[in-house]
């Protein structure tokens, strides 16, 4: 409930207020853990765990948060299906998509909700604090490898799984944290992909200079 209200203000102050949205999003993200502390500090009896809040655990993920996540994820999947060509025009240019009559405060509204949900499931899996690097990785490695929207929508699902199911089998096999090796892996696999992409344009531009030097007479 918490982050659907987040969600709806974070885009209502930026729309209206001006606000830029990573600093709003920066405040309500203090405000959130510092309810949960608060929250947790007013418990009576023993307080619980907060690794497992902070850090993820794979062993608290029970078989209703697994039916929980195959109902976001077909949920988002369907969403992101219908509105497609609407949130492709929005991205590119907001202003001209309201021209054409579209209602982008609805669009916004949506794709933030998405966000947040998607955002709370994850959390039990990698925890508070690397659940925003698990949603980062996977698109930066998309926006390096892929040109179209399209295709990096496809390349963050096949690299944010890869991540994901990696990162749990060296958590099994180092018996470490999941939220720990899976955010070390999506780092990983992104300044490994980095460094290759750059190697690869470096290499393609000196063949083009060559080649233009050897064309001139």
């Amino acid at each position: 409930m918490f982050v659907t209200c987040a969600a709806l203000v974070i885009g209502y102050i930026k729309r209206k207020g001006g606000a830029r949205s990573d600093v709003v999003i920066g405040l309500f993200w203090s405000l959130g853990m510092a309810l949960g502390i608060l929250f947790v500090a007013l418990m009576p009896g023993y307080p619980p765990d907060m690794s497992s809040y902070l850090f993820g655990s794979i062993l608290s993920v029970t078989r209703a948060d697994i039916y929980l996540m195959l109902g976001l994820t077909l949920l988002v999947m369907l969403v992101v299906i219908m509105l497609f060509n609407y949130w492709k025009a929005y991205l590119f240019d907001e202003e001209f998509v309201a021209i054409m009559g579209i209602n982008t405060a609805f669009l916004e509204y949506l794709l933030l909700l998405l966000i947040a949900m998607t955002v709370v499931v994850l959390i039990r899996v990698v925890g508070i604090i690397l659940v925003l690097a698990l949603l980062t990785a996977a698109a930066a490695v998309a926006g390096i490898l892929a040109s179209s929207l399209k295709s990096r929508m496809i390349h963050a699902i096949i690299w944010g799984n890869a991540f994901c199911i990696s990162g749990l089998w060296v958590s099994y096999q180092a018996n470490i944290a999941s939220g720990a090796s899976i955010v070390i892996i999506s780092v990983i696999g992104y300044l490994f992909s980095y460094v290759v992409h750059s190697l690869y344009c470096t290499l393609k531009r000196k063949r083009i200079t060559a080649a233009l030097s050897r064309s001139v007479p």
